[in-house]
């Protein structure tokens, strides 16, 4: 069932979707040769914590940290660890806040150093991809019109999109309906309403799209070893233009 929210409701989703958006805007600085993705989590976890608020991703169905950290081929769900980020690597990293009974959720791949310019396309490409998809996120739209236009400009790239894993809606719980995944058809699935709170998030491969999970239970990693990005903003569907509600205006 698709929850439309209210103004109210709104607000409190705002606040956390704000934090989200805080919270990866102070880790930036850190991402850099020789930082360990666990020192990462901790600094994310204070920093959460410091506004009041939960890091919504811990304990969340037994995940054992307060953020995803995914690196290089990881695709999504990388457990933080002492593993030390080196030069041209790339760190995708996923924040959850949980405030006054309503989640936030958003992601960013950051560049660790210097990449190689075709990695640099795949950030690019991905985050556009992502921007396309809140472009067609307007009400008399479909879901699958935000998942077209993501798949049309990754494919016309030369890149593919995931499809073990999709978008979601938000709000009193961190996965709610509809499900928005990154491929298919125009025109069909749920009619976009204002009032909807969405978590489009493509995760764009540099090779194949398919996904294999390991022993850790929750890692998802691209099958052919190459990169894999992941961007993700929370927006709310509006009468007009969508509102990205994950960033700092």
């Amino acid at each position: 069932m698709i929850i439309l929210k209210s103004p109210e409701e709104t607000e409190k989703i705002a606040e956390s979707c704000l934090i989200v958006a805080k919270t990866l805007d102070y880790l930036k600085n850190m991402i850099k040769p020789g930082v360990t993705t666990k020192m990462i989590e901790r600094q994310a976890d204070h920093y959460i914590r410091s506004h009041n608020a939960l890091p919504a991703f811990n304990g969340y169905r037994g995940y054992p940290a307060s953020i995803c950290a995914s690196v290089n081929n990881e695709i999504i769900h990388g457990i933080p660890s002492d593993r030390a980020l080196e030069e041209g690597d790339i760190l995708g990293v996923d924040v959850g806040v949980y405030k006054d009974g309503f989640y936030g959720d958003g992601a960013y791949t950051f560049p660790v150093g210097k990449v190689h310019a075709e990695t640099e396309r795949l950030l690019r490409v991905t985050e556009e991809s992502l921007y396309k998809g809140i472009e067609n996120a307007k009400p008399a739209n479909r879901v699958s019109d935000i998942s077209h236009s993501i798949q049309a400009h990754v494919e016309s790239n030369g890149f593919s999109v995931v499809r073990a894993f999709v978008g979601h809606g938000i709000g009193r719980e961190l996965h709610e309906d509809p499900q928005i995944p990154n491929f298919g058809r125009p025109g069909s699935g749920p009619r976009l309403q204002p009032g909807m709170i969405l978590a489009i998030e493509p995760m764009v491969n540099e090779g194949g799209h398919e996904a294999a999970i390991l022993e850790d239970g929750w890692t998802a990693v691209t099958l052919d070893g190459k990169l894999s990005a992941h961007f993700e903003h929370t927006i709310l569907v509006t009468s007009d233009e969508p509102k990205i509600l994950t960033k700092i205006y």
